[in-house]
């Protein structure tokens, strides 16, 4: 046997992604809460770091364009934390500064709400006590889980004080608050609007799932009255309110979304305005420039030359974001002007690539740059993935598409201009759809509507 052993060279180009550029990459694609909660958990890790709020000149803030693998002349970047704006002096924000967001009140708590209420009524200790149980048991809905004979075991009292108690938390507001389930949450509300109608109280015992499907023909069959009777009880039912606790704080709200930025019209010119204030302003400490400048401990130095490059890593990294996000909502606006100018409708077919090719960048990289990111219009908060829409030939050019946003729009249009006791099916309105020259099938009309969470036609009719 004849083993031929070789050694060749040979050459080939390969990307190696260093930690820092993944970690850039990374960042791009984070939400701003996201962003906000790792430049927090770097301000903890790294004491070189601080947060403020002061806006920088562009001539202040470190060069963006350098590669992340530079190296620090660091005698240059002792004077740079001496002179410019990045000292630990000029931080100070005086009285002409003072951020509106310091006048934000705390969001009341529902607890504290209820607390109140309870103070200010005339009733023994004991049973204040009782009260105040019941309320920190509500759960984040505002009803109360635990049953009467749970509550009185574990105060050691008997069931008739609890009960007691319960309604004296339920006569407090907001209306329904103290209820065990959604029937008494209900029908406390209507007891608290002097509503007495005996009719209304059975259809919440026995037909809330027949209001929620719109079968107003078997309420009124069981009540003996018309479908129109039976439906206008539906309305007085609908508007009562399954969740007191909405608009209070429970610990569990939703968070606010922040716009990375503004899109203002001027002069018939449309401007981004990048939103500075959605993610806090870095600096670094120059109180450490004495441990480099004085070389006692070459540990120490070390130590802190690594802090340094981490934190003008990060706000290199952030620059970055901002510039990349800025270059396509750039490209965006231009794209999409007629959107801008005159709302949904005329919102045009876009793809990443078509973003990708003007600025030249990967499709990857735009899909990273806009995820979970929104901007402010003059028709409000926009998630700017929403303006990425594929799009439905139009019979009547063939050059000519609508996006699925545009053809939304027009479902609803015709929604809501429809005759209520004679909706329109998902068919009739792919008919009048193609008769404007869309080609689109039932099927479409049905997901766009249901994205949409508009009911299906029998469950809109009204009688």
């Amino acid at each position: 046997m004849n083993l031929d052993f070789e050694l060749n060279l040979s050459q080939q180009q390969k990307l190696v992604m260093t930690q820092q550029m993944q970690m850039s990459i990374k960042m791009l694609q984070m939400s701003s809460i996201e962003l906000n909660e790792y430049v927090e958990r770097e301000l903890e890790e790294n004491p070189l770091l601080e947060k403020e709020y002061v806006e920088k000149s562009e001539e202040n803030s470190i060069n963006k364009e350098n590669d992340f693998n530079d190296k620090i002349d660091y005698d240059k970047f002792m004077k740079y934390l001496d002179f410019e704006n990045y000292s630990h002096e000029n931080n100070y924000k005086g009285e002409d500064e003072v951020s509106p967001f310091n006048f934000i009140s705390r969001q009341e708590s529902l607890r504290e709400y209820l607390i109140k209420q309870l103070g200010e009524i005339q009733i023994k200790n004991s049973q204040k006590n009782i009260c105040k149980y019941i309320i920190e048991n509500l759960d984040g809905k505002g009803y109360l889980p635990d049953s009467i004979s749970d509550i009185a075991l574990q105060l050691n009292v008997n069931e008739d004080k609890v009960l007691n108690a319960l309604k004296i938390v339920q006569s407090l507001e907001p209306d329904g608050i103290g209820a065990r389930n959604l029937e008494e949450c209900l029908k406390l509300q209507l007891e608290k609007k002097n509503i007495n109608d005996e009719k209304l109280f059975y259809i919440i015992d026995n037909h809330l799932n027949n209001i929620a499907e719109n079968k107003y023909n078997a309420i009124a069959k069981d009540l003996d009255i018309t479908p129109k009777d039976a439906q206008e009880y539906g309305d007085v039912i609908k508007k009562l309110e399954p969740k007191p606790s909405r608009g209070f704080y429970t610990g569990d709200e939703t968070k606010f979304i922040a716009p990375d930025a503004f899109v203002k019209k001027i002069d018939e010119e449309f401007f981004i305005i990048m939103n500075d204030n959605s993610i806090p302003r870095l600096s670094i400490n120059n109180t450490y420039k004495t441990i480099i400048a004085g070389g006692e401990s070459k540990d120490a130095e070390e130590y802190v030359k690594n802090k340094i490059n981490s934190a003008v890593f990060l706000m290199k990294s952030i620059e970055q974001r901002k510039s990349t996000l800025y270059s396509v909502l750039k490209e965006i606006i231009d794209y999409q002007k007629e959107y801008f100018d005159k709302g949904i409708k005329y919102l045009k077919p876009m793809t990443l690539k078509d973003i990708a090719d003007k600025i030249g960048m990967h499709e990857s990289t735009v899909s990273r740059a806009i995820r979970e990111k929104y901007i402010y219009t003059e028709r409000g908060i926009v998630k700017i993935k929403d303006l990425f829409t594929t799009g439905i030939s139009s019979e009547s050019s063939s050059s000519d598409s609508m996006s699925s946003s545009s053809v939304k729009g027009k479902i609803k249009d015709l929604i809501e201009k429809e005759d209520e006791s004679s909706p329109l099916s998902d068919q009739k309105i792919c008919d009048l759809l193609n008769s404007q020259g869309m080609n689109i099938s039932r099927r479409t009309v049905a997901k766009y509507r249901e994205e949409m969470n508009i009911k299906s036609s029998s469950k809109r009719k009204r009688y």
